[in-house]
């Protein structure tokens, strides 16, 4: 193991450090930094989770509680004595900082580019600042790195989405309903009905819910809440989860693959959204990376294979194979298409699977249709807020399934579902869950960021929202423009390209995989659930198969080493 930095620093603290911008507004920070005269690096974070505000982590965390722990922010009591500062800011209009809160916009990378620059200017700071955190801390990293501010020297975003039209709001076009929604109300609400303080009345004020449902394609409006690839050059770790489909994964995998940066590295773990990021293995690639970007150490960590991938096989781990890569997706990918075709039943069978996935196109043409929504106990009420619930509603949509494999088989990669489709309704939701079936016909289960069961992988697409971008489309992953909505004619077949966000997965011998096609949320969705549009209430929607409209689902089959 190459050299890196020791605990050998007493910690002190400076609370309610005033960080003036420039505009005049004073952000509130705390400062923990090495004891003595020395100069430091800076490890700031930005975000509205108050930094006066203890969490108070599981048991099982491999950090242990302690006063000074915060949510998604690194621990000062192991970064410290390493001989780094952590700033943990308050963002404008939340915790002890004055104004109007506005999440993810260009104010707010704006006051991150001025808060890192105070912090390279300060006497205890040796003029080098990274940017580290998790998800909210992680996304702001996106948008401030678009800006380029001159002391930022690199950055690791963990777990961040990037677009927020894309990652956060809009999956595929439709509304993510259910996170968007409650995070925002439930941080309004620790602001102002919670522990109360009066030191930021107006947080949470903005209309920003509004703007967002408002602002339904990817208009202007989006440009300060999405990265810029181009000008983003720091040194930067990318650091996703395969569980986190549905929120930040996607802004992990595009931003290795698009940033402009010459140096920069991707690592994809598993698991819940914070045990990762304080495991010990974890912390020690975190602090060779800074310490060779912020203090100039040689710790190897850049003569590595860029990609670091841990690789499941099933059930939740705990997982411990890593495998180092040379590039994403991988060179060596043999790229399958598993083609949809109609199932007959064994007569007096009982099953939830209509079709199968075979690698042979299917000559002969066949359809399956499925309605576009289901009656729950209050009946069909598209103007209820209970058609927005997830739950009394029985199984919807059509599902395939793989012959089991007759070897280990691992899809690691983008996934794309190219589905010819027609409704007899105007638009049409399409939910796409991969799923992976145990020899017993049960899931086999990974652990969600949110400590919740999750499938395999997921994807949406409301067909109105089907046009490419033909110049950053991929056959293996399609790259929508969302910028107007091409609606359904009643019966008009025409092509839609899915996104299904990138997954590993070694399917072991015996097992299937399952694809569900589902007008609406499905299995292991929540809390990232969607908004489901009124207007195809009581219509069917129909899924073409076979002949010159072959449906087909497109995996990432790693070949196996021998």
């Amino acid at each position: 193991m190459k050299k890196v930095s020791q605990p050998v620093y007493d910690m002190v603290i400076d609370k309610d450090v005033e960080i003036t911008l420039r505009d005049g507004v004073r952000l509130k920070a705390d400062v923990y930094r090495p004891k003595g005269r020395g100069k430091f690096p800076a490890i700031i974070n930005l975000g509205p989770y108050m930094k006066d505000k203890v969490w108070v982590p599981p048991g099982d965390l491999e950090e242990k509680p302690n006063p000074y722990m915060n949510w998604e922010a690194v621990n000062p009591l192991w970064w410290v004595p390493r001989g780094y500062c952590a700033v943990r800011v308050d963002t404008r209009g939340s915790g002890q900082s004055p104004g109007e809160t506005d999440p993810f916009s260009l104010q707010e990378a704006t006051d991150f580019y001025d808060a890192i620059e105070w912090s390279a200017q300060q006497p205890w700071c040796n003029g080098n600042v990274g940017t580290s955190g998790i998800s909210y801390f992680a996304m702001t990293q996106w948008l401030v790195a678009n800006l380029q501010p001159p002391s930022l020297k690199a950055m690791i975003p963990w777990e961040g989405a990037a677009d927020m039209y894309r990652d956060l709001a809009y999956h595929g076009g439709l509304f993510c309903f259910g996170f968007v929604t409650n995070w925002y109300n439930n941080h309004m609400a620790h602001h102002l009905l919670g522990r109360r303080d009066q030191a930021s009345p107006d947080a949470f004020s903005k209309n920003w819910l509004w703007q967002f449902m408002r602002n339904s394609l990817d208009n202007g409006w989006w440009q300060g809440r999405q990265p810029q690839w181009d000008k983003i050059k720091v040194p930067f770790y990318s650091a996703g989860n395969w569980s986190g489909m549905g929120l930040h994964l996607r802004g992990n995998t595009e931003g290795y693959t698009r940033a402009a940066s010459k140096h920069k590295k991707l690592r994809i773990h598993a698991g819940t959204h914070y045990h990762p990021f304080y495991a010990e293995e974890a912390r020690l690639d975190q602090l060779r990376f800074f310490d060779h970007w912020l203090k100039g150490i040689d710790t190897g960590i850049m003569k590595e294979p860029p990609v670091k991938l841990l690789i499941r096989t099933g059930g939740g781990g705990p997982y411990k194979t890593w495998r180092h890569e040379n590039e994403w997706p991988l060179k060596r990918t043999r790229w399958t298409k598993f083609y949809l075709q109609p199932a007959m039943a064994e007569h007096g069978a009982k099953t939830d699977v209509e079709g199968k996935l075979k690698k042979t196109a299917p000559k002969t043409p066949a359809k399956l249709t499925y309605p576009t929504s289901a009656v729950s106990k209050a009946g069909v009420a598209s103007a209820s807020w209970t058609s927005t619930a997830v739950g009394s509603l029985g199984r919807l949509g059509i599902s395939y399934e793989t012959e089991p494999f007759d070897e280990d088989t691992e899809v690691t990669g983008p996934v794309n579902l190219v589905l010819w489709v027609s409704s007899t309704v105007e638009d049409m939701d399409i939910y796409a869950t991969v799923r992976n079936i145990g020899p017993d016909g049960n899931d086999i289960w990974e652990i969600g960021q949110q400590q919740q069961q999750v499938p395999v992988a997921k994807g949406w697409q409301r067909a109105s929202h089907r046009k490419l971008d033909p110049k950053l489309s991929k056959p293996y992953r399609p790259y929508h423009a969302h910028d107007e909505r091409q609606w359904l004619k009643p019966g008009e077949m025409v092509q839609v390209q899915v996104e299904v966000w990138p997954t590993c997965m070694v399917f072991r011998k015996g097992h299937r995989i399952r694809l569900d096609i589902q007008p609406r949320d499905g299995i292991g969705s929540a809390p990232y659930t969607h908004y489901q549009g009124d207007y195809n209430t009581g219509g069917k929607n129909t899924v073409y198969m076979g002949g010159s409209h072959a449906s087909y689902i497109l995996l990432p089959i790693i070949p196996a080493a021998r």
